[in-house]
């Protein structure tokens, strides 16, 4: 299946196989968050051509990775079992490549499926556990968020819906989750606006999600 074969007898090796061609992980990451039909993948990868979406999708479920699945009229893209335990490894690399990310380049756009799978990769359900229940919806550029933290579970959707606190912030939330700028400061300098709630959940958000950087 994979195009590039490096020759060595080794796990490692046969992972990059079959998941270390260019998108390939990006595409896994976007279906850990919900079965897409391919428009959807098109949407959330902007940059992907259309010819290297296709052959990626063939690729991975030739892998076992993924499979096409009939709802409805539609035919969507979902994780298999095997595919859908990437997550840990796709949280991991999220959380090595955050302290690496700095300031966004031009171009670089945030996408729904990138925030959600951020935020997971900050979530920190030991500390949650010990929080009342809170829901929160960030609008974080283009992508708009239901976040719900209930104890150690975290649920993280699109869309609107009524919260605790509701919150605008653009790439500067990097500098809140990852402690470089507390809450009330990130309210100072315009970082984080607070649009409804109170601005003390802000600090009970960054607890809630942080990421060494």
């Amino acid at each position: 299946m994979a195009a590039r074969e490096y020759g060595q007898y080794c796990g490692v090796t046969r992972a990059l196989e079959l998941v270390g061609e260019r998108w390939a992980l990006l595409i896994v990451r976007d279906l850990l968050v919900g079965p897409r039909r391919y428009g959807e993948l098109a949407e959330g990868l902007p940059r992907i051509p259309s010819n290297i979406l296709a052959a990626r999708l063939k690729d991975l479920q030739a892998a076992g990775i993924l499979r096409r699945a009939p709802r409805s009229r539609v035919v969507v893209y979902e994780l298999t079992p095997y595919g859908r335990e990437l997550e840990p490894v796709v949280l991991a690399l999220g959380a090595w490549g955050f302290k690496a990310m700095g300031d966004p380049r031009e171009g670089q756009v945030i996408t729904s499926d990138s925030m959600t799978m951020a935020l997971r990769t900050a979530f920190r359900p030991h500390v949650a556990a010990d929080l009342p229940p809170t829901s929160y919806l960030a609008h974080l550029g283009p992508a708009e968020l239901l976040v719900r933290v209930d104890g150690s579970r975290l649920a993280v959707s699109s869309g609107d819906a009524p919260a605790d606190l509701t919150f605008a912030a653009g790439p500067g939330i990097r500098r809140l989750i990852s402690g470089e700028l507390s809450a009330g400061r990130a309210i100072e300098t315009g970082e984080v606006e607070v649009l409804h709630g109170h601005r003390d959940l802000l600090a009970r958000f960054a607890s809630t999600f942080h990421l060494a950087a």
